[in-house]
């Protein structure tokens, strides 16, 4: 109500709406991003991935033992650790087990696991049973030594690491992918030999540049090996930027029947996938060269597929590389080294930043484990000083434990022990103490008196901890480390599709025309396209004659030129099908004619204004919907059937007007443009043109020593070479009369190119 006070509530809290949400969505963002999503630079994994090797570490699962059913694990990590969905949580552990998305498996799993080709189809947790593998040894074997920070879990029942110590950069040795608020994760997989190499050049040298690192690490290795295609520059600005892609290529040979046969596929590429790609492509008919597929993967070659080409004549590597082009064969992966750091904030890291911020943690972890031991010794040692006094006075301690019912603190005042040594005396079982001997006793406190000196001089000296660390690498690289995978290839001929119009069979074909605007192709040149079935109201506008590899163009009533591959045209079988619905030319416009051949062919364009020019097909191919405008149009003008030239040189123009003139002239005294209004080809009176009371009826080419026929309405004229020479004018005339009877004039064709006759070409 107006004027009314807010109400007041004890014991709640009251915000704006605005500072609220906002808090909600960066707590939320925090979350997902530190909690979820990235990992951290210590053990590169992320917590549901850390809290499942804990969780089985706590179950005695090592690589060692009987292996437990899943279920079990993943019901210990979502009671105790990890309170969130068990789908998710099986996933993220199934992913751990795959020796094809793992670089180097954490879990050694029994049953179905998924496959190469469907990662997916792996059993329910009920039915499959898993154990660390050895490698999770490289992240569990110094957990229990003082290496790592505690936190309670989330009902504060148990404590779980914070971190795992790690002994290897397992950030990228096993990479990893996330996507949080805001920001994104993908981390390649690394050999294990070449990073720890790396490692040891930088606890070497320091300043080291990642151009020297990279002599080391020569690029990601991934689990299903495959060709890294990606150049060596490349690969050296990602590791400096910590942002970049990878091209991984199929590895295929050619056997000596002629099979091309896939060995390797990409990370992440289904087998099964690729061949529906390439099947895809035979059923469209773009594979003509490619004769039967097979998939002949087993046990023995878990990928194996198999191409047939069609004969020993097919360029194998032309068709790889359509292969690589077109289908998953050759994929790309974004790289984005964005991981949490030790001052517990994302960002996005070069090799040098994380590999050095990764032997910092190391070195502490080294440190804090080697300080635990020194500790443990130190404790140790202080308990055998007093049993030593014990056992030096044996008879005076039993009569203090016999006579007084308190005896640790008498046995503290009389031989000026502490706690820790008179429990340790006091919990000696009777028969231990034979076993109390004087020199046993100093024989143990000498050797770990080595021990602790050997501690103390690697914890005083960075020098002497580098080595540890590095000899540490060393040895790891030695037990867990194996070759490389993926190959490195320099120069890789370039993935490039062939054109389609090359795969497709060179077939004489006709493009025919409708007034409505409706288009087909019929194979041949024979064919009448007078003598073919149309829609009612509609009728023959012209063809053009080609190949069905080449490009159809189409020009509308306003001067637009649009194209269409003359194989994608509807078979003349049907009546077709309208242009409308592949091309979007402007409001009320209809189309006007149909061209046809190669880019350097040229074609006659006119407007019935008695303008016109010749151009190059390629000059109004167009790609686009909404085509290219070619020639411009006079006011109340219209577009004539556009007319192909065969010969530039030699070829005679013929034009008639509606008033009956005719005029022939050399068709090179047109200029050859590539759009425009063009010259004026017949004159044609400035008053009649206006009202177009008159007007250019047709107009063609006619190639030299050819007649031209002359067609008004059911009768039509033959003009034989030698006539059409008496008609000879100069361009821009008005022309000589025709016969009478042929003054209205329905169209004009050489003899060659009459509907139905086989044109030259």
């Amino acid at each position: 109500m107006a004027g009314s006070s807010m109400l007041t509530v004890p014991g709640v809290e009251r915000q704006p709406l605005k500072l609220f949400t906002e808090k909600a969505y960066l707590d939320y963002s925090m979350y997902v991003i530190l909690d979820r999503a990235l990992p951290h630079i210590g053990d590169g994994l992320k917590p549901v991935q850390r809290r499942i090797v804990y969780a089985m570490s706590e179950l005695s699962l090592d690589y060692q033992s009987k292996p437990k059913k899943s279920a079990r694990t993943v019901g210990d990590v979502l009671g105790k650790y990890h309170p969130h969905g068990d789908t998710a949580c099986y996933e993220a552990m199934v992913l751990m087990a795959q020796p094809f998305s793992y670089r180097y498996p954490v879990i050694d799993g029994q049953g179905n696991w998924g496959s190469l080709d469907d990662p997916k189809s792996f059993a329910a947790m009920r039915y499959t049973e898993a154990r660390l593998s050895k490698y999770a040894e490289v992240l569990l074997s110094e957990l229990g030594q003082g290496t790592v920070d505690w936190q309670p879990n989330f009902d504060g029942t148990l404590d779980e690491p914070v971190l795992l110590p790690a002994r290897l950069p397992n950030v990228l040795l096993n990479g990893t992918t996330g996507i949080a608020v805001g920001m994104a994760t993908d981390i390649p997989p690394h050999n294990l030999k070449e990073i720890a190499s790396a490692c040891i050049h930088l606890l070497e040298e320091p300043k080291a540049s990642i151009q020297q690192l990279c002599e080391h690490v020569k690029g990601p290795d991934y689990p299903t090996a495959a060709d890294i295609i990606t150049s060596r520059a490349e690969i050296l600005q990602m590791y400096e930027t910590g942002n970049g892609a990878i091209r991984l290529r199929a590895k295929w040979v050619r056997e000596k029947g002629g099979d091309l046969v896939i060995t390797e596929l990409p990370h992440q590429v289904s087998g099964d996938k690729v061949l529906e790609q390439i099947a895809g492509q035979m059923r469209a008919k773009k594979l003509p060269m490619v004769e039967d597929l097979r998939d002949e993967s087993d046990h023995e070659n878990p990928t194996r597929l198999v191409i047939v080409p069609r004969s020993n004549r097919v360029d194998s590597a032309e068709l790889m590389a359509h292969l690589f082009a077109t289908t998953d064969l050759e994929k790309s992966y974004r790289v984005n080294l964005n991981v949490i750091g030790l001052d517990g904030r994302p960002q996005v890291k070069n090799l040098k930043d994380l590999l050095s911020e990764w032997l910092e943690f190391r070195i502490a972890t080294v440190t804090r484990r080697l300080k635990f031991h020194l500790d443990k010794l130190d404790k140790r040692l202080h308990i055998l000083d007093g049993l030593l006094i014990a056992y030096l006075n044996l008879d005076a301690v039993i009569a203090i434990i016999r006579k007084h019912e308190q005896p640790k603190p008498v046995l503290m005042k009389r031989f000026k022990l502490s706690e820790l040594q008179a429990e340790a005396i006091l919990e000696l079982k009777l028969r231990h103490l034979a076993k109390l001997e004087e020199m046993k006793i100093k024989g143990e406190q000498q050797e770990l008196s080595k021990q602790r000196a050997a501690l103390v001089k690697i914890l005083d000296s960075k020098a002497k901890l580098k080595t540890l660390v590095r000899d540490e690498l060393e040895a790891d690289a030695k037990t867990y480390g194996d070759n490389r995978r993926s190959r490195l290839v320099e120069g890789a001929p370039e993935a490039q599709a062939i054109d389609e119009t090359q795969l497709l069979p060179t077939e004489p074909t006709t493009v025919i025309l409708s007034k409505s605007g409706w288009v087909r192709a019929a194979k041949g040149h024979e064919l009448d396209p007078h003598t073919l079935s149309y829609k009612a109201g509609d009728s023959f506008l012209a063809a053009a004659y080609g190949k069905s590899s080449q490009p159809a163009v189409f020009l509308d009533s306003t001067g637009r030129a649009y194209t269409l591959p003359a194989h994608s045209l509807p078979s003349a079988r049907s009546q077709g099908e309208p242009l409308t619905g592949r091309l979007t030319p402007p409001d009320g416009a209809s189309f006007a004619g149909v061209l046809i051949g190669e880019a350097e062919d040229r074609w006659l364009v006119a407007s019935d204004a008695g303008y016109g020019f010749v151009v190059k097909l390629g000059e109004i191919i167009s790609r686009n919907r909404s085509g290219k405008a070619t020639l411009r149009l006079p006011k109340n003008a219209r577009v004539l059937v556009p007319a192909p030239v065969i010969n530039l040189k030699s070829d005679l123009l013929a034009a008639v007007s509606s008033a009956g003139h005719i005029l022939v002239f050399p068709v090179k005294a047109l200029p050859e443009l590539a759009r425009g209004k063009g010259n004026k080809i017949m004159g044609i009176p400035t008053k009649k043109a206006a009202s177009h009371e008159e007007f250019m009826a047709a107009v063609t080419c006619v190639p030299e020593g050819e007649a031209l026929v002359i067609l008004s309405g059911q009768r039509h004229m033959s003009l034989s070479a030698k006539e059409l020479r008496d008609y000879l004018g100069e361009r821009g005339r008005r022309g000589l009369k025709l016969p009478r009877g042929y003054r209205s004039v329905d169209g004009l064709y050489p003899e060659s190119r009459l509907p139905g006759n086989t044109p030259k070409t």
